[in-house]
């Protein structure tokens, strides 16, 4: 019987899987199961990951507030700080206070002292 040579069809489906491995190392970029195997590691670890960078970020931000936030006020700290700010319907969220804390961290100062005052003006007369 004579060899029977093989179309494009799975040259090409090949090729479309070779497209994806140019920073693979080793096997992983030359043998095509292979290659299919990384390729399919690949996609799940970024999707993943996807989700991991957003946590990773919020809690990222939330430990910058909180260091700054705590240097100035003693009994003041972070949960305290998002807290007054929902009571006062501010539309900050943590990625633009985190920015704010790294880049000027006097405007943070004051933004939560305004918020402190507020807060002891509103419970002073309830005391009295």
């Amino acid at each position: 019987m004579t060899r029977v040579r093989r179309g494009y069809i799975a040259r090409r489906r090949r090729t479309k899987i070779r497209l994806f491995e140019s920073s693979f190392r080793g096997a992983h970029s030359r043998l095509t199961r292979t290659i299919a195997q990384q390729k399919i590691r690949a996609l799940v670890s970024a999707h993943r990951d996807r989700d991991r960078q957003k946590r990773d970020f919020r809690r990222l931000w939330i430990t910058r507030i909180n260091a700054v936030i705590r240097e100035n006020g003693v009994y003041y700290n972070y949960s305290k700080f998002i807290h007054d700010l929902y009571k006062r319907q501010s539309l900050l969220n943590r990625k633009i206070l985190a920015q704010i804390a790294i880049l000027n961290r006097n405007c943070l100062y004051m933004i939560s002292n305004e918020i402190i005052k507020k807060e002891d003006w509103k419970e002073s007369p309830e005391m009295i």
